[in-house]
């Protein structure tokens, strides 16, 4: 390499050793340039140029396959930032696109051994070197085998959760043991509920009746306690508590021993109301007997179930509706409250799995507007899952009595907190439809809607609903875990209707101190049952 000057100092070339090439050439104008401007244009050639020959070198001995220079970098990336992209990536993806296109419409070969990891495929794949087709079929099919199995262990997971919520904690199963003990050893357990002096205010209705029937202690225990201390006026409220007759000496003891004072409370079991007769109530009976009733609550949940052609949630909801409990006499008697309270006017009715967090007294003076049933509707709320139901999700349109008399669209409302105004009741047909209703699914081989109290309820109380604020009863507590907490804690009523009730080990547990909150874990009985705080 070499500079060559003209005689007149007006250019400069500069030429390789192996023959002459015009690589740079400056003109020079004799007026328009100075020596120093001369002197830093050689100094500023001499220090580039062999930087441009090495880079030539290093590009001609690496090839255009390797890129670990700058300058194969800067041809890789430049295009790209200029917005020039090679085709050929573009073709690449374009036939992958095919080849997967036509390995979903072909049948997986037999035999096809699939890796167990994504690692353990990348290895087979340079030891097998597989073709684009058969990577796109392993790839399939260890996606349809995953797959499956995440579906299946959904199932068995829903399977197993309604197991759990079906079943009863050995801790709260030990409480009723001990107490029913309790009542046979100790005279202060079988202590008269109320005491002979509270007697007339059972019937007295200028008092706040509360009506709660349930066969667990724990539950009813929140249930009072939550009420009591959330009252402004707790001396103005009366408790009826009904459970059923293996319970009636547990429940009796822990409120004989457990007063809720100055509140009023009475424990009655079934067998103590002469209402409750075969004559009286021949539905239920039929209900309890009848075989396929039994199979459907009882029966194999998992066998003949084709989980392909259903969702996980719809799966679910399904098994929410088969719960022993709506076999269960105490479950259907809140259809019954006008018999069994003949002098009372007004009632609030409460699940046993509801907290009271505010003063309720104002319940008492809602205007019903001449309707029976003061409930939230579960038709209208932001949340998908509790709270945009319709007719159409609990009965079967395809029948044609539904069809008939039913509209699907027809809005829903929610049993756990309800306002019944029974004098209304009294004068209506309510529990007479109730009954008609039942007997016609029955003659319809159980196919008239999904099997629970509350289909046919919302049959029998239609067109006497009086919608009332939804944050007197907040609903889904035992759906889901998403609940907002802040929701939680303004409403009125929270209800942890479904599964996941804060007494078992699946309840939600940043839910479950708004529960656990009335429980007193330094009772004798409830630490010798070990039901200890979570």
């Amino acid at each position: 390499m070499r500079l060559q000057f003209s005689p007149s100092m007006r250019s400069i070339t500069v030429s390789t050793s192996n023959g002459f090439i015009d690589f740079m050439k400056v003109k020079v104008g004799a007026r328009h340039i100075s020596y120093r401007t001369l002197f830093h244009t050689i100094l500023f050639l001499a220090f580039l140029l062999p930087f441009v020959f090495i880079l030539t070198a290093v590009v001609t001995l690496e090839g255009v396959n390797n890129c670990s220079s700058l300058d194969c970098l800067g041809r890789t990336w430049g295009p790209r930032l200029l917005g020039r992209v090679d085709t050929s990536e573009k073709r690449l993806v374009s036939d992958l696109y095919k080849i997967f296109n036509q390995v979903s419409s072909e049948e997986i070969p037999d035999g096809l051994k699939l890796p167990d990891s994504f690692t353990q495929l990348v290895t087979e794949m340079k030891d097998n070197h597989y073709d684009a087709k058969t990577f796109a079929f392993i790839l399939r099919a260890m996606m349809d085998k995953f797959e499956k199995e995440i579906r299946e262990s959904k199932f068995s997971e829903l399977m197993n959760k309604h197991f759990a919520a079906s079943s009863i904690p050995k801790g709260i199963h030990c409480l009723s043991l001990r107490l029913t003990d309790e009542y046979s050893s100790n005279v202060h357990a079988r202590n008269q509920l109320p005491p002979p002096e509270l007697l007339p205010l059972l019937s007295d209705n200028t008092y706040q009746h509360f009506v709660l029937s349930t066969d667990n202690i724990l539950a009813a225990s929140v249930v009072v306690s939550s009420a009591v201390q959330s009252s402004l006026n707790p001396e103005k409220i009366v408790f009826h508590v009904i459970t059923d007759k293996k319970t009636y000496a547990g429940m009796h003891s822990w409120f004989a021993l457990h007063p809720v004072y100055p509140a009023t409370i009475e424990v009655k079991g079934t067998h103590h109301f002469d209402y409750l007769t075969r004559e009286n109530v021949p539905v239920l009976e039929a209900v309890e007997n009848q075989e396929g009733i039994r199979n459907y609550y009882h029966g194999n949940h998992v066998s003949g179930t084709n989980h392909t052609d259903t969702t996980p949630r719809i799966f679910a909801s399904k098994l929410l509706v088969r719960s022993p409990k709506y076999i269960s006499l105490l479950n259907h008697l809140r259809m019954y409250i006008p018999q069994l309270f003949p002098k009372l006017d007004k009632v609030v009715f409460l699940d046993d799995d509801v907290v009271i967090q505010r003063d309720l007294s104002r319940l008492w003076d809602v205007d019903l507007e001449g309707k029976v049933n003061g409930a939230v509707e579960t038709c209208k709320g932001d949340d998908e899952w509790v709270m945009s139901k319709r007719f159409k999700i609990y009965f079967n349109f395809s029948h044609p009595l539904v069809a008939t008399h039913l509209d699907p669209n027809e809005c829903p409302w929610a049993y756990g907190m309800n306002i019944f105004d029974l004098r209304a009741w009294r004068k209506s047909n309510i529990t007479e439809t109730y009954h008609w209703w039942l007997r016609e699914n029955l003659k319809s081989n159980l196919t008239l809607w999904r099997l629970g109290t509350l289909p046919p309820a919302l049959i029998a109380f239609r067109g006497h609903i009086h919608p009332i604020e939804p944050s007197w009863h907040m609903l889904g507590l035992g759906y889901q875990n998403k609940t907002n907490i802040e929701n939680v804690k303004k409403a009125a009523v929270i209800h942890y209707n479904g599964q996941s009730k804060p007494w078992l080990q699946i309840g939600f547990e940043h839910l479950r101190p708004f529960w656990t909150k009335y429980v007193n874990y330094s009772n004798d009985f409830i630490r010798n049952c070990h039901i200890l705080e979570s």
